[in-house]
């Protein structure tokens, strides 16, 4: 009997899905792709036990066969995949469609609903609350904090200088979060100095725990990933940050009650300009309007999103001007147009002046983006140029291959920061570069973003010369885009080097 009915169930659970996978495909005809076999979509496209470096090579291939507009099935849901600016900006520029994708519900035990993952009235007041305190005049504060950081980076890599290549990555990953930690909490993880502490162990150990349970679709339902040992293993490593954020919250309450100074995130600050943490901007938000909740949730969003998304883009541009040494020489002459031959720290103005640098990051942000592919849960019909996106679907920029569109970047695998130039960005689609995302859910922290990179970029290169290495990159997307061979580079003094 217990046979029978097993069956029976089955034999029911499999007719209603190839039913329902009927209607959805029906619905979906007209959007270009590869065709789905029954049941198992496009599972022979991404291969039978999917990862991220070959899921990554699947978009790319796909974009390139099918784009501007493509679907994937992953059984009987599907995805649909922009690469085409006139299609993203239908998405991207609705102030209605503003859901993130049924994929980002796996960073929700750690971030909660902060601005990453909210939406909703929520998101909006929270965006409204915090959107200030990226304003320049806050912003030049933190400027002392990439200076610091990026002198602790130069001396960390210095046993490098003359020696083999080597992958200059996880250096720049613990630069990146030692900044994130003291601007977001006021606190000082030292990660460059002390890269197997508990908290950056548990940090890495996390990020990774997501993208498994992502590539695994047995440990994507939230039961079975609770049953087993990484689910386990995960919700105690995020009690381990959940505990440090709300006792640095508790403590930054306290002392800004009391009127205290806030103490030195380290020996080495002492002295240094105070600045004010986004969490003490967080604490002094107007009347009630965040809870001690929706703080942690804002702290522990800005602490994911700040760290791997800059380390991302910072390894891949040493790579670049590695490779290109013409390039690099020019970044190297704005240098000392704007500070001489001076080792200090640059300034927040002569950050602002360093336009080409700022051109080279940019154009390596469109070559490889830090956040390879984003999605959004549609809630209505979408109408985007002759396609119509049905409500309920998971729709996806890829932004990887919408920055490879030759229609507005000729020669599009080639590095050319001149395509950043005032005149040549007047005429293009605001929609093809979307590195930051665009419209209303936009990155709130890009200009943070962009001076930290300008900041560290521009010690790196005035004490040091990147020379390309012999290991070429393997692309990955794990959370952020990545390369599995790492960003393999040499390193040579810049005061041996005659421009």
């Amino acid at each position: 009997m217990l046979a029978f009915l097993l069956c029976l169930f089955g034999a029911g659970f499999i007719v209603t899905w190839v039913y329902y996978f009927g209607i959805t495909m029906r619905q979906m005809t007209r959007l270009p792709g590869p065709r789905p076999l029954p049941l198992l979509g496009n599972v022979l496209e991404t291969g039978l036990r999917p990862n991220s470096e070959t899921i990554c090579r699947c978009l790319i291939r796909l974009g390139k066969e099918h784009g501007p507009v493509f679907q994937l099935w992953l059984g009987r849901k599907n995805r649909i995949i922009l690469c085409g600016a006139e299609y993203a900006a239908a998405l991207l520029s609705s102030h209605v469609e503003l859901d993130k994708a049924l994929s980002y519900k796996f960073v929700e035990p750690w971030l909660g609903t902060g601005l990453l993952t909210g939406t909703g009235p929520k998101w909006k007041t929270h965006r409204k609350l915090i959107t200030p305190a990226f304003h320049l005049r806050i912003l030049e504060q933190f400027v002392d904090v990439f200076n610091s950081n990026a002198d602790i980076l130069v001396q960390k890599l210095a046993s490098h200088v003359d020696g083999p290549e080597f992958d200059i990555f996880p250096y720049i990953t613990y630069c990146s979060l030692d900044i994130i930690c003291e601007t977001a909490m006021g606190v000082s993880v030292s990660a460059q100095q002390d890269s197997n502490s508990q908290y950056v162990k548990t940090i890495r150990n996390v990020c990774d725990s997501i993208i498994t349970r992502t590539y695994k679709p047995w440990l994507r339902h939230n039961f079975l990933f609770n049953l087993s040992s990484q689910g386990k293993l995960h919700w105690q490593w995020l009690d381990i940050l959940h505990s440090k954020t709300r006792s640095v919250i508790q403590t930054r309450k306290k002392n800004l009650n009391e009127k205290k100074e806030p103490v030195p995130a380290s020996d080495s600050d002492i002295g240094r300009k105070k600045c004010m943490a986004f969490l003490d901007m967080l604490i002094q938000s107007p009347g009630d309007a965040l809870t001690d909740e929706d703080i942690q949730q804002e702290v522990d969003t800005f602490m994911f999103a700040g760290h791997d998304t800059t380390a991302s883009s910072l390894g891949f541009t040493c790579w670049l001007l590695a490779n290109h040494p013409h390039v690099q020489d020019a970044v190297v002459m704005e240098q000392r147009d704007i500070l001489g031959n001076s080792d200090r720290y640059a300034t927040i103005h002569e950050l602002q002046q360093m336009k080409y640098l700022e051109q080279v990051i940019k154009e390596s942000l469109r070559l490889y983006p830090s956040v390879f592919l984003y999605g959004r849960k549609i809630t209505h019909d979408l109408r985007a140029g002759n396609y119509l996106f049905p409500a309920g679907s998971d729709v996806f920029i890829l932004a990887y291959m919408l920055h490879r569109d030759p229609k507005y970047f000729p020669d599009p695998e080639k590095f050319d920061p001149d395509r950043f130039l005032p005149e040549n960005i007047l005429n293009r689609h605001p929609y093809c570069y979307v590195p930051f995302s665009a419209g209303p859910r936009n990155c709130i922290g890009q200009k943070f973003a962009l001076l930290e990179m300008k900041a560290l970029l521009s010690q790196l290169l005035r004490n040091y010369q990147l020379l390309p290495g012999t290991t070429p990159l393997s692309l990955t997307n794990e959370i952020v885009l990545k390369s599995v061979t790492g960003i393999n580079v040499l390193l040579r003094h810049r005061d041996n080097v005659v421009l």
